[in-house]
C-alpha cells in the first residue's frame, strides 16, 4: 500500500522517524555484487564482500539482519554469510542500502512506514547508475511489510540524521543541490520532512567533509559529519590537524551547532569525536571518521581504521555517549576506500 507524495505539512504528522538508538526490529544491508564498489580485480571484490560479511557478522551480535541481494549473487552471498542472514533477491546496482534503500517510519498506532525517497544516483552522478537501485525501497518495504511512503524529495538515508523528537540534521548541498532537487528551497524541503518523518526542527549544516565532494562522493552527507546520540546531544566530527582541509570544515560545523537547539528548545551539548591521525591516501586527504556508525540494539557498530589509540579514544567516548551499550569495531578502511561507512551499508528497521 502507497501514500500520496504532495508536499505539505500536516497539523500532525501521520509518520514519525524514530531516533536510531530506539529499539529495532532488524537491520538491512545490500550485498555488493557489481559496479565500483567490487573493484577491478578479484582481490577488490574479496575485500569488499569481506567488508560487507564483517559488518552483518558484527550485527548480528545484536539483532537480526536481512541482506538484499541480486539474484546473479545469491549463492556467494548465501555462503559468505550462513543460514543466518536471511536473502532478499532484487536486481541491484549497487550495495549502499543507507541511501539507496527506504527510510523507516512509525505511524500514530505504531504501524511500520517505509520513506521511498526519489534515488537518482546522488544527484545524477556521472559514474552511477540507479535503474535498479531506485526500485529497492520499495522491494523493502514489500518484504518488511511496510507502508510504502512516497516522496518527490530527492534524497538519501545519508542526508540525514534525527533525534526522534522532531529535530533533523541536514547539509545545504544534498537536499537543496541542484543535481538533487532544482528550485526547491529550505521551506519546501522541510515541509516534506515533516510530512514524512515527522519533524518540527531542521538544522542545516553548511557543507560536508571536503572527500565528500570529489568524484566518488555524495556532496556531502550528514553521517560522516554530525549525529545525535540522544536528545539534546550531538557527536561531531573532528579533525586536530589544521593540515588537513577538514580542519576548517569540522571547526566550522562544531561552532554551528553549539549555537543551535532543538525541537523541544534545548541547547545542544557538541561532543567532539577526534579523528584518525592517518592524513591521506593517493587519492588526496581522506575523510576517516568515527561518526558513520550504526546504533543497534544494546550496542554501537563502530568504524575501527587500524590506530590502536585512535579507535580506542572513540570507543571511549561512543561508550560515555551512548551508556550502557557494548562498542563493537569493524575495520571501515576497505568501506572508506569505495566511498561511504558502516552507516552507509546499513539501514535500521524500527520495532513497530
Amino acid at each position: 500500500m502507497s501514500t500520496g507524495g504532495a508536499a505539505g505539512a500536516a497539523a500532525t504528522p501521520a509518520w514519525r522517524m524514530p531516533a536510531e538508538w530506539a529499539p529495532h526490529e532488524r537491520t538491512w544491508m545490500a550485498w555488493p555484487s557489481s559496479g565500483y564498489t567490487l573493484g577491478e580485480t578479484e582481490a577488490d571484490a574479496e575485500e569488499a564482500r569481506a567488508a560487507w560479511t564483517a559488518v552483518a557478522h558484527a550485527v548480528l551480535e545484536f539483532e537480526p539482519v536481512s541482506m538484499v541481494v541480486d539474484p546473479t549473487a545469491a549463492a556467494l552471498a548465501a555462503e559468505r554469510l550462513g543460514p543466518k542472514v536471511p536473502l532478499v533477491q532484487a536486481p541491484l546496482d549497487d550495495a549502499w542500502i543507507r541511501d539507496m534503500g527506504p527510510t523507516f517510519v512509525l505511524g500514530a498506532d505504531g504501524q511500520l512506514g517505509a520513506v521511498d525517497w526519489t534515488f537518482n544516483g546522488w544527484g545524477g552522478q556521472g559514474w552511477a547508475s540507479w535503474e535498479h537501485d531506485a526500485r529497492v525501497a520499495a522491494v523493502v518495504a514489500d518484504a518488511a511489510g511496510a507502508e510504502l511512503v512516497d516522496s518527490p524529495l530527492v534524497n538519501e538515508g545519508g542526508g540525514i540524521h534525527v533525534d526522534g523528537e522532531g529535530t533533523i540534521l541536514l547539509t545545504r548541498t544534498v537536499q537543496l543541490d541542484e543535481g538533487r532537487n532544482p528550485g526547491w528551497d529550505e521551506a519546501r524541503v522541510e515541509a516534506e520532512l515533516r510530512r514524512t518523518l515527522g519533524i518540527e526542527k531542521a538544522i542545516w549544516v553548511p557543507r560536508g567533509l571536503a572527500r565528500d565532494y570529489e568524484e566518488f562522493g555524495t556532496r556531502g552527507h550528514v553521517d560522516i559529519v554530525a549525529t545525535f546520540a540522544s536528545p539534546g546531544v550531538v557527536l561531531v566530527h573532528h579533525q586536530t590537524d589544521p593540515r588537513h582541509p577538514d580542519h576548517a570544515v569540522t571547526a566550522e560545523v562544531a561552532a554551528l551547532l553549539r549555537e543551535e537547539t532543538d525541537a523541544r528548545g534545548r541547547r545542544l551539548e557538541v561532543i567532539e569525536v577526534p579523528a584518525p591521525a592517518f592524513l591521506a591516501d593517493e587519492e588526496g586527504p581522506v575523510d576517516y571518521s568515527y561518526i558513520n556508525h550504526l546504533v543497534v540494539n544494546g550496542g554501537v557498530i563502530l568504524c575501527g581504521f587500524g590506530e590502536p589509540e585512535a579507535d580506542a579514544r572513540a570507543s571511549a567516548i561512543m561508550e560515555r555517549a551512548y551508556p550502557g551499550r557494548r562498542i563493537v569495531l569493524v575495520d571501515a578502511r576497505p568501506l572508506f576506500a569505495r566511498g561511504g561507512g558502516i552507516h552507509c551499508i546499513t539501514q535500521q528497521q524500527p520495532r513497530a
